[in-house]
């Protein structure tokens, strides 16, 4: 039996004892009886609660909880089984709803362990065979099939290669290697097969650092520690101060038991766990999901914001920019015929150019003849015209490109695009430019955070700074950080969170340790990579921005309610106590008052569940 199930049969254990003794004492039976079942209802609570702080105080933690201990201990043996089984109640029902509130999604690397090379497959005189990655040694030379992740770090051999390494470097457009390029593990062969030259074994590659990173940055985190614990030290030599009083004073040792008993810091215990588990539920219907009290407490306190670029603070994939098309064509047709054939291709590019050509309300035809040069582009027919689109190698071959084209050329020639040749029977027609487009709501988002109280904003990326430049340049950014390898990314993440609490906002595998490393990290994982979300502490469910706005001003809010909870509780508390001092409450009235207090306690901390000023996703 786990932990959380033990609490939950401590409950259900102490609910029942109530029960059962409170329909025995009105049947006639006595109140020996009835004062039995209550005590029998108790003993198991009080056990497990002085095991529980034994284990704490070992490893050096001290909490509140030792009061409930004290009042039901000293209930039990001033005979006043009735009050101490209520206050088991409350005890029981606190650590419940606590367990409840602060339950932590499971953060192991299933993800970044299963997308992990596993074979490569060795050349040599004697042929081809396929090994286990782990026996790849310096030097081996591999042959990296179709579709296949690179196993090892490397040479490329070949003369050229098509590589996908959104994985590691969250660059979304394929990108062309030439013999003689290192090449990362991880990464995916877009092309056709080639051949490769071991530089490093499985375990120094680029990968397994990523896993490796992400694993050391989630062991570093911190435990949470609940809020009441921070009281702790005051709370309860304070308590016994007052309750010894009252004995001292009156001479009554029930009177000081009234004191343990309303002085019981169920609010404290209770409010925080109510409190954030309306701030998740809150957070949930806009989109957002946040693991568990931890992750929202922390949020709460963030004062800088480091985003990815690729898919975080951009679209992630390649969008249409621009068609440039030959004298006498029409840009819309000449994308009608593309999308038509674009429709038989697996590229990465086929989506995006079908989809624009959806948004133009473009009507599409079925393709014939279709061949697709992997990596380079495809040939076929739409209805009785003959088309080539993809490379300017592919297309031209070697033939110059006409005077219309070459503008269009010089002004893409330095930047982070993708550019896609058409020819149509066997002419150039036009020339279509993709590349990576900063989301709609980008601004907004990052305006929005800037009023929820985030001082420093900072865009972090893999890719060169000229495509860092290009999106920067359209947001209000404290500072740009260019060409970083994933460690890199945590060192710069490590150097922020120096300075003040912060959140990493990220999408790919490549930022896992990032987010990981971060107070808070935060994942967009509509339709990223499943190791970031398992690395994050909050997972952005839609595919936009606005989302991670809502979701501080929603930590911000069920932190301040909890702390509202708290005091407010501790403030009625205080003067039950006050009361009990004088004798007008005994221990029994003293425990259904601080039900009271829970109730009062709860329905405050329940307003977490509402809007608040959180803007509508």
């Amino acid at each position: 039996m786990n932990e959380s199930t033990l609490r939950r049969a401590l409950l259900v254990i102490a609910i029942l004892g109530l029960a059962l003794g409170v329909g025995v004492w009105r049947a006639g039976f006595g109140s020996l009886v009835a004062d039995t079942i209550w005590t029998i209802a108790t003993l198991p609570v009080v056990v497990a609660l002085a095991i529980s702080i034994l284990r704490d105080f070992w490893i050096g933690r001290f909490g509140v909880d030792a009061i409930a201990l004290v009042s039901m201990s000293a209930a039990l043996l001033l005979g006043q089984s009735l009050a101490a089984v209520v206050v088991a109640i409350m005890y029981a029902g606190g650590t419940v709803l606590e367990d409840f509130a602060r339950g932590r999604a499971e953060r192991n690397l299933k993800a970044l362990t299963d997308r992990s090379p596993r074979v490569a497959h060795r050349t040599s005189t004697l042929g081809t065979e396929t090994i286990c990655v782990e026996d790849v040694a310096v030097g081996d030379e591999l042959l990296v099939r179709a579709g296949e992740l690179l196993p090892v770090d490397g040479i490329l051999l070949d003369a050229s290669a098509s590589l996908d390494e959104s994985a590691v470097t969250g660059e979304p457009l394929p990108e062309r290697r030439s013999a003689g390029d290192a090449l990362r593990s991880g990464t995916l062969n877009n092309g056709e097969a080639f051949s490769m030259r071991a530089s490093a074994l499985a375990e120094q590659s680029t990968y397994a650092a990523i896993v490796r990173m992400v694993a050391a940055a989630q062991t570093a985190k911190s435990p949470f520690i609940r809020m009441a614990d921070r009281f702790a030290l005051f709370l309860l030599p304070a308590t016994l101060l007052v309750s010894g009083t009252a004995w001292y004073i009156s001479g009554d040792p029930i009177r000081a038991l009234a004191v343990l008993v309303v002085a019981t810091p169920c609010p404290l215990i209770l409010a925080a766990p109510v409190a954030f588990i309306g701030g998740v539920s809150r957070a949930a219907r806009a989109g957002i999901l946040m693991k568990g009290g931890v992750a929202l407490e922390a949020l709460a306190q963030v004062r800088t914001a480091i985003f990815d670029k690729t898919g975080t603070l951009t679209i992630g994939g390649a969008e249409l920019i621009e068609i440039e098309a030959a004298p006498g064509r029409d840009a819309d047709h000449l994308l009608q015929l593309l999308a038509s054939l674009e429709q038989a291709s697996h590229h990465v590019l086929a989506d995006s150019i079908v989809r624009a050509a959806r948004g133009r309300k473009l009507m599409l035809s079925h393709p014939c003849n279709v061949r697709e040069y992997r990596g380079a582009g495809l040939k076929g027919r739409v209805g009785n015209m003959s088309i080539a689109a993809g490379s300017r190698a592919l297309v031209l071959a070697d033939k110059p490109l006409p005077g219309w084209a070459k503008s269009g050329e010089r002004r893409y020639q330095n930047d982070p695009v993708l550019r896609v040749f058409v020819a149509l029977d066997g002419r150039l027609a036009g020339i279509f430019t993709f590349g990576d487009a900063l989301r709609v709501d980008a601004r907004d988002a990052l305006s929005n955070l800037r009023s929820a109280g985030i001082a420093r904003v900072v865009m972090l990326t893999g890719d060169d700074g000229v495509a860092a430049k290009r999106i920067s340049a359209l947001l209000s950014l404290d500072a740009v950080v260019a060409d970083a390898l994933p460690a890199q990314k945590v060192a710069a993440v490590e150097a922020e969170k120096a300075l003040a609490p912060t959140m990493m906002v990220g999408d790919g595998i490549n930022d896992a340790p990032a987010l990981a490393a971060a107070t808070v990290g935060i994942a967009m994982g509509a339709r990223g990579a499943t190791a970031s979300s398992e690395a994050a502490d909050v997972i952005v469910l839609t595919d936009r921005l606005h989302p991670v706005a809502d979701a501080v001003r929603i930590a911000q809010r069920t932190r301040a309610i909890a702390l509202q909870s708290i005091i407010a509780g501790l403030a009625l508390s205080a003067v039950a106590m006050g009361a009990a001092v004088m004798g007008q409450i005994t221990p029994v009235a003293g425990a259904l008052l601080q039900e009271g207090i829970d109730v009062a306690v709860i329905l405050n901390a329940l307003r977490t569940l509402g809007d608040g000023r959180v803007g509508r996703a």
